[in-house]
């Protein structure tokens, strides 16, 4: 058995918002989501401004031009957020 770390490097090939959602599609076939109340600046940005997210750095961060806002795909993945979840959705 392989016992040896293989280092995760997760890259996105779509990201879009859903409502207060913020969703992507990994390379893997895999979809990950989270709530935009997770973060300092998405938590209080408009439906509209949630919904220019873009993929950059090929497809390892997001990217909100309007907000200046950049998240990693990798730290989405393991869930390094910087908001606990609100009480409303951890219910």
């Amino acid at each position: 058995m392989n016992t040896q770390a293989v280092e995760l490097d997760p890259r996105a090939v779509r990201a879009w918002a859903q409502g207060r959602m913020i969703f992507i599609e990994l390379t893997d076939g895999r979809q990950v989501g989270f709530p935009a109340a997770r973060f300092l600046l998405l938590a209080n940005a408009s439906d509209d401004a949630l919904a220019q997210v873009e993929l950059c750095l090929n497809g390892a961060a997001l990217r909100w031009e309007e907000l200046d806002e950049d998240i990693t795909v990798r730290g989405i993945v393991e869930g390094r957020f910087q908001l606990p979840l609100p009480l409303q959705l951890a219910a």
